[in-house]
């Protein structure tokens, strides 16, 4: 059963929450040189494996030409291949390289090592129902709700 009076509660709070958190993360990293943009990129390589750039775009609510220089600037790097794509001719599929792996390891590695710090502050209660709310998150992002 929908409840939209719930919703409209809680969306400003549960944003908030997201909000502040992932700002926190972000402050968590070093000067690495690579932007949240290529995070993401790399990240969806290793989370769903060897992708086309218009897969990529629309996990991450881009459009593909805007991910471009991106694309371009981590296959300079090394950090992904691109090869052509079987099914179609025209496109490609990029996938990571060890390096890209490696790259992705090391930002997500400082980032787990803030929080991990941090969960320890929390109980076993606490952190199996954020660790369920992370589960509910990623549903979240993935949601496509009706206009």
């Amino acid at each position: 059963m929908h409840n939209h009076e719930r919703d409209l509660t809680a969306a400003p709070e549960i944003r908030r929450g997201v909000v502040r958190l992932s700002r926190r993360l972000r402050s968590a990293r070093s000067g690495d040189p690579l932007s949240a943009t290529k995070v993401g990129v790399l990240g969806h390589l290793h989370r769903r494996g060897p992708s086309s750039p218009s897969e990529i775009a629309s996990a991450d609510h881009h459009r593909p030409q805007a991910l471009t220089r991106v694309f371009a600037e981590l296959e300079t790097a090394g950090l992904l291949d691109r090869a052509p794509n079987e099914h179609d001719g025209r496109g490609a599929i990029l996938s990571l390289t060890p390096d890209g792996v490696r790259a992705l390891e090391h930002d997500m590695a400082e980032r787990d090592r803030w929080l991990a710090a941090a969960l320890g502050g929390f109980s076993d209660l606490e952190v199996s129902v954020l660790q369920l709310a992370a589960q509910l998150m990623d549903r979240l992002a993935d949601a496509d709700p009706p206009h």
